[in-house]
C-alpha cells in the first residue's frame, strides 16, 4: 500500500532586513526609532508601527486612541499605565501590556519617578467591523508568560500557540508573540501558521534567520516570507540560530486583514472622514474624563 505523501511545512526565508536608526528627541522624551515604519504598513498587514521609545515621566500624559490594537514591551525601565476607566498599574522589565483601543480609548503611559522607560510598542490593526469595540486592557507580567525550554535556550509564549503551549495574552485580533532565548552555537525552530505574516527584532545578540541564514545583530529587524493563501492549521518553520553568548529575538505574526487604512494621529480609521469624526468625538467629550 503506497504511503501518503505529505507535505512538507514552508521554510521560513527573511525577505527585508534592516537597522533600526534612533533619533534624539526634546525632554522628557530622549530617543526614538521606527522598528517598523508607519509608511510601510500595507506590506506589514495586519500590524501598522512599531515604535522603540526611551523616555521619561511626563511625555506620553493623557491622550486618545481609536480603530486598532497595541501591544507593548518593556524593555527596560518602569512603564505607568493609567486608563480612564480605573486601570492603574506598573509595568516593569519583560513585562506586555495589551490594549484594544476599540471605540475609544483614553490613557497615560508614564515613566516612574526618575526612571528612564524603554518600551517596543506594536499598533495592530483591527478589521472594519470590530474599531467600535469594547475598549480592553490586558497586563502580561513576564512571570507569567509559560516559558517552554529546549536545549541552548528557551522560548517565552506570551500570545498564540507556540511550542504546543497557549500564551495567555488575548488580541481581539488574534497573533503569536514569542520571546526566544539562546545561548552561543544554540539552534531553534519556531513552528508559526502558514498563513501568517511576521517578523521579527533582535533584542540582544547576534542571529542567522531563515532558510536563506540571513546575519542579522542587535537592533536588526527582519520580515518573513509567509504563504498568503495558506491555512491557519498549517505550519510554517523558522529557524533561527544564535552567534553569541546572550541572544534575545522578539517574534511576531498575524493573519493579514487586507483592508486599507488611514493611520492618522492617535487614531487608525478605514477612511479621512473617519479619523476627522474621531477628532469631533474626542473633542465632545465622548472618550469620557482624562485618564489622571
Amino acid at each position: 500500500m503506497a504511503k501518503e505523501n505529505k507535505a512538507q511545512p514552508l521554510q521560513r526565508q527573511v525577505k527585508d532586513h534592516w537597522y533600526v536608526n534612533y533619533n534624539e528627541m526634546g525632554f522628557p522624551s530622549i530617543q526614538k526609532g521606527w522598528v517598523l515604519p508607519v509608511d510601510r504598513w500595507a506590506e506589514f498587514d495586519p500590524f501598522i508601527l512599531m515604535a522603540e521609545d526611551w523616555f521619561k515621566k511626563g511625555t506620553f500624559p493623557d491622550h486618545p486612541h481609536r480603530g486598532f490594537q497595541t501591544v507593548t514591551y518593556v524593555v527596560d525601565g518602569r512603564l505607568e499605565h493609567i486608563d480612564n476607566g480605573g486601570g492603574r498599574d506598573i509595568l516593569e522589565p519583560g513585562d506586555v501590556q495589551y490594549m484594544n483601543a476599540g471605540w475609544a480609548a483614553r490613557h497615560a503611559e508614564d515613566g516612574v519617578e526618575d526612571d528612564i522607560a524603554h518600551t517596543l510598542q506594536l499598533w495592530l490593526n483591527l478589521p472594519k467591523d470590530k474599531r467600535n469595540t469594547e475598549t480592553l486592557y490586558q497586563n502580561v507580567y513576564a512571570e507569567e508568560a509559560p516559558v517552554v525550554p529546549f536545549e541552548g535556550g528557551s522560548v517565552k509564549v506570551f500570545s498564540g500557540n507556540i511550542a504546543g503551549t497557549q500564551g495567555p495574552l488575548e488580541s481581539i485580533v488574534p497573533i503569536t508573540l514569542s520571546e526566544i532565548t539562546l545561548s552561543e552555537g544554540a539552534e531553534y525552530v519556531l513552528s508559526l501558521p502558514e498563513n501568517h505574516n511576521a517578523f521579527l527584532y533582535v533584542l540582544a545578540g547576534d542571529i542567522d534567520a531563515g532558510k536563506n541564514e540571513v546575519n542579522i545583530k542587535k537592533h536588526g529587524v527582519a520580515t518573513l516570507s509567509f504563504n498568503d493563501d495558506g491555512q491557519e492549521q498549517n505550519p510554517s518553520e523558522l529557524n533561527i540560530k544564535s552567534n553569541k553568548r546572550r541572544t534575545k529575538v522578539l517574534v511576531y505574526s498575524g493573519a493579514p486583514i487586507k483592508e486599507d487604512i488611514v493611520p492618522y494621529g492617535p487614531f487608525v480609521m478605514n477612511t479621512m472622514e473617519e479619523i476627522k469624526q474621531a477628532f469631533q468625538d474626542f473633542c465632545n467629550g465622548k472618550f469620557g474624563p482624562p485618564a489622571v
